[in-house]
């Protein structure tokens, strides 16, 4: 992706519940400044604001598009028609945005947490097969654990609980995997394909959501070698796929068994873990800073 080299006018594109630069990105936004890219923070869907007035979009903390995705996917569309580019990519976030994407990086090889697709009414065939086995149902389309339920399959009050989801959406039916719990969830940070810090996110005690909206933490942590390497894996196959231009990305996954599971690639809106590391912060504005010294960056957005 290529943006302009002047003028440099920067949306930083966040949510209505979050209005502002939140603090995690507190340095990311001042080191642009510093840049001569001062981000004029937006909220994605507010009709009022002019897209067209910006050279491109940072896209932060959008945290509740999953709630609005047609919507969004249609925002996304009116950006392409305005030739103003996002970071990252407009199509990476279309595919991004529904979790089916994880059947496609099994297909090239990642190991991912073993994931079975079901339409609502397919449900109960599908946890029927699983009986007696500890899952997890979350929606295709969703983020910070919305609709997501742990039970185990065949279990009277979980059917129940199941048969209560919206029925116009697709779900992930996938095993529950105890390590979350006992050894915590890997969040690995990339930019521009380069590995540059993690962390351990851990569940508050008799929780599975390492969120923190219910109470999780994360603590920096360094990967061993077999970490980064399935990580990379994951990176490669991303790139296979036709994705391998992204100036952030977060790899979220867990050891079970000796090997790590991909649980999501975070290529839309992730927590970057930016406040204990500063010197990713400026990594990352310098990298968003480039993308708008690249020579015919206009044109190259605008014949998309």
């Amino acid at each position: 992706m290529l943006i302009s080299a002047a003028p440099r006018r920067l949306a930083l594109a966040t949510s209505a519940d979050h209005p502002s630069v939140q603090p995690d990105d507190a340095h990311l936004a001042a080191t642009l400044e510093q840049l001569g890219l001062p981000p004029t923070v937006c909220v994605w869907n507010d009709p009022a604001v002019d897209w067209s007035a910006f050279d491109a979009v940072l896209i932060r903390t959008i945290w509740d598009y999953f709630r609005h995705h047609a919507a969004f996917l249609h925002w996304l569309d009116r950006l392409d028609a305005l030739g103003v580019p996002t970071i990252n990519d407009s199509a990476l976030l279309r595919w991004n945005s529904d979790k089916r994407y994880l059947l496609e990086l099994a297909q090239h090889g990642v190991a991912i947490i073993p994931t079975r697709l079901a339409g609502a009414a397919a449900l109960p065939d599908t946890l029927l097969a699983l009986a007696g086995q500890s899952v997890v149902v979350k929606p295709s389309v969703s983020g910070n654990a919305w609709h997501t339920l742990r039970g185990t399959a065949g279990d009277a009050a979980f059917a129940d609980a199941v048969a209560q989801l919206p029925r116009e959406r697709d779900y992930l039916v996938q095993p529950f995997v105890p390590e979350v719990v006992s050894d915590g969830e890997w969040s690995l940070l990339y930019f521009a394909g380069e590995f540059s810090h993690a962390v351990i996110k851990r569940p508050a005690g008799g929780d599975y959501r390492v969120q923190g909206e219910y109470g999780g933490s994360a603590e920096p942590a360094q990967p061993d070698a077999a970490i980064l390497a399935a990580a990379n894996r994951a990176l490669a196959a991303l790139a296979a796929l036709g994705h391998g231009n992204h100036t952030y990305l977060r790899v979220d996954g867990v050891v079970s068994g000796r090997r790590f599971l991909v649980m999501e690639l975070e290529l839309i809106e992730p927590f970057l873990h930016l406040a204990g590391h500063p010197a990713a912060a400026e990594r990352l504005a310098r990298e968003v800073a480039a993308r708008f010294d690249r020579p015919d960056a206009v044109a190259a957005a605008r014949a998309r």
